[in-house]
């Protein structure tokens, strides 16, 4: 588990791995740099099972690198500090390593909650089994990340996670591990992932066109130049204020709880908050527009709009 300044939500994501009904493991816990009180929650934590490295802040990929290196379990399993797992997560991914010897990795379905915790919708994986996966794997990130679990070896063989690769490290390491074993999704949700403002999750309409484009090159190429690294960083760079995270945010949670949960009136409250940040896209105006129509024609907006985040 990486951390960096999560404090309103570290408790709760610990809280949910400690109480695993699978109980052998460690949680390794990759402090980031954090400069708010993330470190001393964690330590109030009494269980033997916790590690904590504090490490300098040098960003996800580091902290996910040096969790790595450090991990003594032959299986890692992914997990976000404002995220939850659900009470057998580890039971049921580990049951499904350990009898499909074949499989190096294995994700699964989340349900995704607001900063507050309110359920927006499910996540439904496009694919479940090795071969659905790889057929669709350079058009569509197949694995949420905080969702999966892999055996660690393989993911050390090819390098561990790219820190060129910014905001989309995970899926740069899956097209890394396709060739090395397979791979595989379970129909069932295991984690809540959360959405809130201060993560680098992102409707990806909102990096804008070069971003998409920068992305889908590197993933296809499998390599990342220098001048491609450099771009995605100044890209990264203007994006990362409270305004323009904000309002991503609350466009997001607008579009998922119409077209994958159909509540409009919780769609029109959070699309209403992005007009307010953001009153100049329109885009949030087509939004909140939307909110109106009637299931089917949402339904049929939302196929034709698949989500990339």
């Amino acid at each position: 588990m990486p951390v960096f300044n999560a404090e309103k939500y570290i408790a709760d994501a610990v809280r949910s791995v400690l109480d695993q009904s699978f109980t052998d493991f460690e949680l390794l816990i990759v402090n980031d740099g954090s400069t708010d009180n993330s470190a001393s929650i964690i330590l109030a934590f009494d269980d033997a099972r916790i590690r904590l490295l504090n490490c300098e802040n040098r960003g996800v990929s580091a902290a996910l690198n040096t969790g790595l290196r450090e991990a003594k379990g032959r299986y890692i399993a992914r997990f976000d500090a404002d995220d939850i797992c659900y009470r057998d997560r580890l039971r049921v991914q580990v049951s499904f390593l350990d009898s499909h010897p074949e499989h190096i990795l294995v994700g699964s379905d989340v349900d995704y909650i607001t900063e507050e915790g309110n359920f927006i919708y499910r996540h439904y994986c496009f694919a479940y089994t090795d071969a659905t996966i790889k057929e669709r794997l350079y058009f569509y990130c197949p694995f949420i990340h905080s969702a999966v679990m892999y055996r660690k070896e393989p993911v050390l063989a090819v390098g561990g996670y790219e820190p060129a690769a910014h905001t989309f490290e995970d899926y740069f390491l899956w097209t890394l591990l396709a060739g090395k074993g397979k791979l595989a999704n379970l129909p069932e949700s295991l984690v809540k992932v959360r959405l809130n403002p201060a993560s680098v999750t992102m409707d990806e309409k909102w990096r804008g066109r070069r971003f998409r484009q920068l992305k889908r090159q590197t993933i296809k190429s499998g390599t990342i130049n220098a001048d491609q690294e450099t771009e995605l960083l100044q890209i990264l760079r203007e994006q990362n204020n409270v305004r323009m995270k904000a309002g991503a945010y609350y466009a997001l949670c607008a579009k998922k709880f119409l077209t994958d949960s159909y509540m409009p009136r919780a769609a029109r409250r959070y699309a209403a908050h992005a007009i307010s940040i953001q009153p100049l896209r329109w885009d949030n105006y087509a939004l909140w527009l939307a909110c109106y129509f009637p299931r089917p024609i949402v339904q049929w907006l939302g196929r034709r709009s698949p989500n990339r985040l």
